[in-house]
């Protein structure tokens, strides 16, 4: 059995079907997500007749870090192998990407759902990989685990002790809610306090635009933040941009957004990339502005477009403040969100498995 992205009461529930009690999984459940510990062997307050039996009918799958990408910023993209599952769904093996990036006082680890995408943004390189296939919520948690064990000097448990601040952003590779019941089982044990102790206010899901997971995402007692990838001002101009909108159009998206329960301390954030000539016009901002008009509390994130192969180019710092003022002045807080990472292609819409050339100053080839 893999042990990785069980819950505690599926370990429970495994221990229990071994003979042993019950509190076994819930140790098991604190070693792995808590402390780290992915060798059973290192599980030193369970017996060792169980350690022994559990080297033989369980294991913990970590992905082989097959390369890191150091960015001038301090940055990292890290490109995990993932092995073949044992069911049909996990069956292929992938690889697929995270991105640590460390700030003063915080840092932020951008993970991916899926192996490639399949909701093809055509300003984005992940949509060229197609999906590949969906990730386990093991395969999900351990994008977490990795780079937080790497930099444990930095972040020791609690998570946000010592003054450092861990934020999880679910906006790597991939839609999540098309990947729904593993990024749910994933973000349950990020968020738990006997889990990985995450804050909800520190963990986001971006999604396209995916009205049914919306909706249900909604119904979810334990949920990250929601934000919307908006990136147009108009039906015809998102059309051509992300073709998703063609099934959930701007009018069945706002409605869903609409009726979004949000918490006493939460808002809405929309995402937005500017596409100089494209959708960075101040008709378009005042598009944006009326758009979001009916919705409660939203914020609005400018994202200038970062370069790859692809027949776009990126908005003029003129535009983009042009853009933000007139959100502001509107009623509709608005900011810059400028990405780590650019030049080792770990920015947003860059992640396609690239293995760039790179000196040993921008690239870290070693695993954990």
């Amino acid at each position: 059995m893999e042990l990785l992205g069980k819950s505690k009461e599926e370990l429970r529930e495994f221990c229990v079907a071994l003979g042993e009690p019950a509190f076994r999984g819930a140790q098991i459940y604190h070693a792995l997500y808590a402390e780290r510990k992915f060798d059973i062997a290192q599980i030193t307050n369970l017996p060792v007749a169980l350690r022994e039996r559990l080297a033989k009918e369980a294991r913990v799958t970590l992905p082989k870090v097959k390369q890191r990408f150091v960015s001038a910023d301090g940055s990292a993209r890290y490109l995990f192998a993932l092995p073949a599952g044992e069911d049909r769904t996990t069956a292929r093996p992938a690889s697929v990407e995270a991105v640590f990036m460390p700030s003063e006082g915080r840092q932020t680890i951008c993970i991916s759902t899926q192996a490639g995408c399949a909701v093809d943004c055509h300003f984005c390189l992940t949509a060229q990989l197609g999906l590949i296939r969906n990730l386990t919520a093991g395969e999900i948690l351990a994008q977490v685990l990795l780079p937080l064990e790497e930099h444990k000097t930095q972040l020791a448990p609690p998570f946000e002790a010592q003054g450092k601040q861990t934020n999880i952003v679910l906006m790597g590779q991939g839609e999540p809610l098309l990947n729904f019941e593993p990024v749910m089982a994933a973000v349950g044990i990020l968020l738990d306090p006997g889990g990985m102790g995450i804050s909800p206010k520190h963990v986001t899901l971006s999604t396209s635009g995916i009205v049914p997971g919306i909706e249900r995402l909604a119904q979810e007692k334990v949920r990250p933040k929601l934000a919307i990838s908006l990136n147009a001002s108009n039906d015809e101009q998102r059309d051509a941009l992300m073709p998703i909108n063609k099934k959930y159009p701007l009018s069945v998206l706002m409605e869903a957004c609409k009726n979004y329960p949000l918490r006493t301390w939460e808002h809405l954030t929309f995402e937005y990339v500017m596409l100089g000539g494209l959708n960075d016009a101040a008709e378009d901002a005042r598009r944006v502005v009326r758009l979001l008009a009916p919705l409660k509390s939203v914020k609005v994130n400018l994202i200038p477009w970062n370069p790859g192969e692809l027949p776009y180019r990126e908005s003029t710092p003129e535009r983009i403040e042009e853009f933000r003022r007139i959100l502001v002045e509107r009623g509709v807080p608005a900011f810059v969100r400028y990405s780590r990472g650019r030049d080792v292609m770990a920015a947003c819409g860059q992640l396609a498995l690239l293995q760039i050339q790179s000196s040993p100053l921008t690239a870290l080839r070693s695993s954990l």
